[in-house]
């Protein structure tokens, strides 16, 4: 497996930690992508089959349906989304979190919809039975559903499996191995020699300040 040094390494325990198949989230990414979906369309096209909060007009938009409705309806389904299509376990995480706060505002929402004016969120419609399913469907039930599916997908994110260490195993033998930079190769020290010394270092024979004779091209024989 191939690795870097000096300030090109990199940690395979971080890819490790990062790298995460992309079908892991793919299931309950598909369900939050249809219960966002259905959380943010259903106060619109609810009352074509008597299915709604007051007014019960179709495609009648209010600042309590997207507050309540259509604001966490989107998150759920972007959330879903990037567990679809992401192989980043971060992002995925922080996309399951998401969508269990909306999940949560669902259930929380409609109790706190008094404080901010009376009637605020509207009144379901229809008879008993119709009003506990509106209610079930439309938020505490929906909101259930969503924290589920994306406590799920958070839990499925948190740890590392096997499939992880070959994902990451795979990912570190395509890393480009870049080179470090060549030594800087600097120039040998010109080497001085004292006087009586030789060339290889040795002290010559020849006492220092005794003239060298002269040659006179005359060969000695």
């Amino acid at each position: 497996m191939a690795t870097t040094t000096g300030p090109h390494r990199f940690s395979n325990r971080g890819v490790r930690r990062t790298i995460t198949p992309r079908s892991r989230g793919a299931l309950t990414g598909f369900g939050l992508v249809l219960l966002g979906a259905w959380g943010a369309l259903i106060p619109f096209v609810g009352p074509y089959f008597d299915y709604a909060y007051t007014p019960n007009h179709t495609w009648t938009w209010t600042a309590a349906r997207f507050w309540l409705q259509v604001l966490p309806g989107g998150v759920t389904f972007f959330a879903g989304l990037l567990l679809l299509f992401t192989a980043h376990r971060v992002v995925a995480f922080l996309a399951a979190w998401s969508a269990i706060a909306a999940g949560a505002w669902y259930v929380v929402g409609p109790l706190l919809a008094p404080v901010w004016r009376a009637n605020y969120l509207g009144t379901p419609v229809g008879d008993r039975t119709d009003v506990a399913v509106e209610n079930i469907g439309m938020f505490y039930g929906l909101g259930a559903a969503i924290i589920l599916l994306a406590a799920m997908a958070a839990g499925r994110f948190s740890v590392v499996g096997v499939r992880d260490m070959e994902l990451a195993s795979a990912a570190a033998e395509r890393t480009i191995v870049m080179p470090d930079a060549a030594p800087v190769q600097t120039a040998a020290p010109v080497a001085t020699r004292t006087p009586g010394e030789t060339a290889h270092g040795a002290e010559s024979d020849v006492p220092v300040g005794t003239p060298t004779p002269a040659y006179n091209g005359e060969s000695t024989g």
